[in-house]
């Protein structure tokens, strides 16, 4: 399924957030061509390096055609515009006005080509107070509420980087709504998709308690506000995950532990109580967990249908047998000739994994082709 292979998309981003949102649109078949500054995206330069060529920026960037282009120069300047004409959409991630100030902005090209999606990615948005300012990941996450909510007292940041591939998806999403209602009207539309607005955007459970209650999310580490026990549970060797978040699961824990008269206690009569309650229940499950190994209690749980699961490495991960079921790690080549491996896209239609098409380009690796793809183009 190539559900996209009749879009064009011009990508000018760098890092993450852009590069992954095109990616998402170049798994579903779209030509996705990359403009790169002469040097190349920043990411090429990130470990680990393989040989002299960046495993980082392969994870994001299959599927992709590249071209260097020196966007200060008129001839190139030229050239973006013929691209951006030829295309349905066009990704940039730099902060507001640069586009503008290179001729590339959404009202210069819009009048080129009046069905085109303009994707913004940004920090904070295309205009308002904060529209000039640059955010990484870690800011933004900050900025947004997300390491309020997020460790055990000090303030951390989750380990992936949440914000920009939320956004990522965020703006891939809105693209894909787009192409249905230009199909039908003709025009074009300009996305503005905030890291900001994203990273608040997923926070609905932490922002409709705020609303609903008037007071913030606490910081909880793996505990649940409203669900217990629902947590990282200490056993006798390690840690384990268990989620029993509804009476039936509960009771079940109380059971299989060997303590019923956990389940007739009136303070952890419902869901609401238990996770009131959950730091003695919590210490209290611990003493019985703390008889058997992580992997016994995952078994023991497991086999009860309740929620459970070790806490896995990404090299756990990775081979995990669901994963190898759904072939969603695939070998790639980078553009040095190293094989390697890259965790592909997880969606799959009719339940066949998307494959990969092309590897990720080396700098300018299609530069010449699309230039004589656009030089054909104006001798005919």
């Amino acid at each position: 399924m190539q559900p996209l292979k009749d879009i064009r998309v011009i990508e000018f981003t760098n890092i993450l957030s852009g590069p992954f949102c095109g990616m998402l649109l170049a798994d579903m078949g779209a030509d996705v061509i990359k403009v790169e500054k002469p040097n190349g995206d920043d990411m090429r330069y990130w470990p680990p390096i393989t040989e002299g060529y960046s495993e980082n920026f392969g994870s994001v960037n299959r599927n992709k055609r590249s071209i260097a282009m020196d966007l200060k120069s008129p001839e190139d300047q030229a050239l973006a515009r013929e691209l951006c004409q030829s295309a349905q959409v066009v990704i940039e991630n730099n902060r507001a006005g640069v586009m503008e100030r290179l001729g590339l902005g959404y009202e210069d090209l819009k009048k080129l080509n009046p069905a085109l999606i303009y994707c913004s990615i940004n920090a904070y948005g295309s205009d308002g107070p904060f529209a000039h300012r640059g955010g990484f990941d870690l800011v933004i996450q900050a900025a947004s509420g997300m390491m309020s909510v997020t460790g055990e007292e000090d303030p951390v940041k989750c380990g992936v980087p949440v914000s920009d591939v939320a956004t990522g998806l965020y703006g891939a999403f809105a693209i894909a709504a787009a192409l249905r209602e230009v199909k039908e009207t003709g025009q074009g539309t300009h996305i503005d998709a905030s890291m900001l607005g994203a990273s608040i955007g997923i926070a609905a459970l932490q922002t409709s308690e705020f609303f609903g209650m008037g007071k913030n999310s606490p910081r909880m580490g793996s505990r649940h506000p409203r669900n217990a026990p629902y947590q990282a549970f200490a056993a006798s060797d390690g840690f384990f995950v268990m989620a029993a978040g509804n009476d039936k699961l509960f009771n079940d824990v109380c059971r299989l532990t060997d303590r019923m008269d956990l389940a007739d206690l009136p303070e952890y009569a419902t869901t609401t109580l238990r996770a009131q309650n959950q730091t003695v229940l919590a210490e209290t499950l611990e003493v019985e967990f703390a008889k058997k190994t992580a992997a016994e209690w995952i078994k023991i749980f497991g086999d009860a249908g309740v929620p459970c699961g070790p806490i896995n490495t990404f090299e756990e991960a990775l081979s995990h047998p669901q994963v190898e079921h759904c072939n969603w790690v695939q070998p790639m080549t980078l553009p040095n000739g190293v094989e390697t491996k890259t965790f592909g896209s997880p969606i799959r239609f009719d339940l066949q994994s998307t494959q990969i098409r092309s590897n990720p380009p080396g700098l300018n690796e299609h530069g010449d082709e699309i230039r004589a793809e656009f030089a054909n183009t104006k001798s005919t």
